[in-house]
């Protein structure tokens, strides 16, 4: 039987999200490195849209839209999921901050920034959402898309990997492709372990570290404290060329109208 993961210490009124591998959650410790490697990405777009009128598309729980409220003139967060709408609106509560239940296909709202982070990989019609999201913005405005790469998330050599929710996986080339044939001007960033992921990705790849904590038989407790110590600064956004980026865990598109 598999384990249930079920959010933790949730404010009164608030119904707790289970883990279904769909959307991240936080408030799940054995979720924290997947919280956190969405998290930083928020947090580094609410640098970049202070004062500006926001719509974060496929919102999920909602704590991405809070993370951009912070900052932002005005921030909707759209989802089509009931229960994770209904979270949402119960737990992040600001003067500047609602949620809609909707489809990204659908949901339309003149503003400054789009932002739709980890959800293309999950569509059919990707250059159709393009699109709608490029007839939303403002002159000058933008689009902030994420996505995994295919490269570092699939098995070698797989066109895919196995999660369940993706349509389709991106190298870089096919990700710059895409977000080129619908935003005329386009920076792609890649996201890279940092600090104390940084040295447990070494120890993986050159000193095995792998087969040793499992030789040894502390793999849980290990891990069990390692990733709820888990920080946004243990990732870093760069930028590069596609042979850099090509190794990166997630690509991040700045898409300018």
């Amino acid at each position: 039987m598999e384990t249930a993961y079920v959010q933790s210490n949730q404010p009164k009124g608030v119904p707790p999200l289970e883990l279904t591998g769909e959307r991240t959650l936080p408030d799940v410790p054995e979720e924290n490195y997947w919280y956190r490697r969405h998290l930083v990405v928020y947090e580094w777009i609410a640098a970049r849209t202070i004062g500006q009128r926001v719509v974060d598309m496929a919102c999920g729980e909602g704590y991405g839209s809070e993370v951009l409220s912070r900052g932002a003139r005005s921030v909707v967060g759209v989802d089509a999921n009931p229960e994770a709408h209904e979270h949402a609106r119960l737990r992040y509560r600001r003067p500047n901050l609602r949620f809609e239940r909707d489809l990204v296909e659908r949901f339309s709202e003149p503003c400054d920034a789009v932002v739709f982070l980890q959800t293309i990989e999950h569509v059919q019609n990707p250059g159709e959402i393009l699109e709608h999201f490029k007839s939303m913005l403002s002159p000058g405005g933008v689009a902030y898309v994420s996505t995994p790469n295919l490269l570092t998330l699939a098995p070698a050599g797989a066109e895919k990997s196995e999660n369940p929710w993706h349509v389709k996986e991106y190298r870089v080339e096919e990700f710059r492709a895409l977000c080129a044939a619908h935003f005329p001007q386009v920076e792609l960033h890649g996201l890279f372990h940092a600090r104390k992921l940084a040295v447990h990705e070494f120890a993986i790849r050159r000193l095995g570290w792998d087969a040793i904590h499992r030789r040894l038989g502390f793999t849980r407790a290990f891990y069990d404290r390692f990733t709820p110590a888990i920080s946004a600064r243990d990732f870093a956004l760069r930028e590069g060329d596609d042979a850099l980026l090509a190794r990166a865990l997630d690509f991040v598109a700045v898409c300018r109208a």
